[in-house]
């Protein structure tokens, strides 16, 4: 859909969010998003913009996981607007709003990758000790899996992008353009 203008008389609300969140996504920006909130009207629908290279998954899942319960709980609309660039925690977050309630600005990338993980594991010590912290640091790796695993199937829910899609192209950094994302089902809309 080639954009005409009436996308800004089409959503209207998209063009002053409630909650505008940019930078990297950390526990300062998890305050932010905090104060922004509970500032936001209490009724109506709710518009959340974000821009980021990424940061901190747990803490995007957290905000996401704040969405989500205020959307169960109050029954509200809640759109989300990603801007310029949705990296990485960035894209994990966007997976807590349902496709149909996501939009992006015009040469807006999403980029969808796998975790990473940066750790030294020195081993010292009795052999039986040992066994132990190998087996720690699989189990932590394993969960982040799951974790990783549940991510992509939110991102993906109520878009024509399969399991196995997202799960081939994430280890090279999936880098997604606006209008693919939409005609993907990513997201429903360009503004």
């Amino acid at each position: 859909m080639p954009d005409d203008g009436s996308q800004a008389t089409r959503y209207p609300l998209l063009a002053r969010p409630h909650v505008a969140l940019s930078g990297p996504v950390d526990q300062a920006m998890y305050a932010s998003f905090r104060e922004q909130l509970g500032a936001a009207p209490r009724d109506g629908t709710l518009v959340v913009s974000l821009s980021t290279l990424g940061g901190d998954p747990e803490v995007a899942r957290l905000m996401g996981d704040e969405i989500r319960l205020l959307r169960d709980y109050s029954g509200r609309e809640i759109l989300f607007l990603g801007k310029v660039a949705v990296y990485s925690a960035g894209a994990t977050f966007m997976a807590a709003f349902p496709a149909d309630k996501r939009f992006l600005t015009r040469g807006t990338r999403l980029m969808i990758h796998e975790r990473q993980i940066q750790s030294t594991l020195a081993l010292s010590g009795p052999l039986r000790t040992q066994v132990a912290s190998l087996k720690a640091k699989l189990h932590e790796i394993e969960e982040s899996v799951r974790i990783e695993e549940e991510g992509f199937r939110d991102i993906i829910a109520g878009s024509t992008v399969s399991f196995e899609q997202v799960s081939e192209r994430a280890p090279a950094n999936w880098y997604i353009e606006a209008e693919e994302a939409r005609s993907l089902g990513l997201v429903l809309d360009i503004i």
